[in-house]
């Protein structure tokens, strides 16, 4: 078995971030501070994809130098950086929570999104076996607050959405289970980032 390449251990409470982080942004900490605090994580791991496959590759920077960004980025001891995507050779998530929650059966994993994210769930390969598979965390993203709370995912799972209030409880709830937390927002984006460097300007935020 693919060793993930970060020391979880049973009954740790951990989070997990993917993205494609091109690049990675004070956005991306602010969902990942959010959710540690919130949901009184022992870690956030962030999982850099190698390719978003919603994404085109044009202007996609190279693994190497996203890693090294979100490094730069993601802080604090609590916070790992991890390839595990790109050694296991596919670019989905349904794969990569398969793979984690075989491995770890033990460790009670959250998967961490912005709302952006969650109005494009839908689209997301396994969709509906990811929220079967594992607790989801939204957190709120400026100018994403309705389609992400109206989107197909949150309208399907409605049920199982929790209160904000019970946030600590989400790592230990079977799913489907999710949450949608708001707190002050960032307005940090990958897309203004990569048109002020000269990128893509048009490709979707994240």
């Amino acid at each position: 078995m693919l060793r993930p390449g970060f020391d979880v251990r049973p009954g740790m409470r951990v989070g997990l971030l993917g993205g494609s982080f091109n690049p990675a942004h004070e956005g991306h900490a602010h969902v990942a501070r959010t959710a540690l605090a919130r949901l009184g994580l022992d870690r956030v791991v962030w999982l850099v994809s190698p390719q978003n496959p919603l994404k085109s590759r044009q202007g996609t920077a190279d693994l190497k130098r996203r890693m090294a960004g979100v490094r730069r980025v993601a802080s604090g001891p609590r916070m790992i950086v991890s390839d595990l995507e790109a050694r296991l050779g596919s670019r989905y998530t349904l794969d990569l929570v398969r793979t984690l929650r075989g491995r770890y059966p033990a460790v009670r994993f959250v998967w961490l999104m912005g709302a952006d994210n969650l109005a494009a769930f839908h689209l997301w390969r396994g969709w509906q076996e990811i929220m079967r598979l594992v607790p989801i965390c939204v957190v709120a993203r400026p100018g994403w607050a309705l389609k992400g709370r109206t989107s197909p995912a949150a309208r399907r799972f409605a049920w199982a959405r929790l209160p904000a209030s019970e946030a600590r409880r989400l790592a230990q709830t079977a799913p489907p289970a999710w949450i949608y937390l708001t707190a002050p927002l960032n307005f940090a984006s990958s897309t203004a980032i990569r048109a002020r460097e000269g990128g893509d300007p048009t490709e979707k935020a994240s």
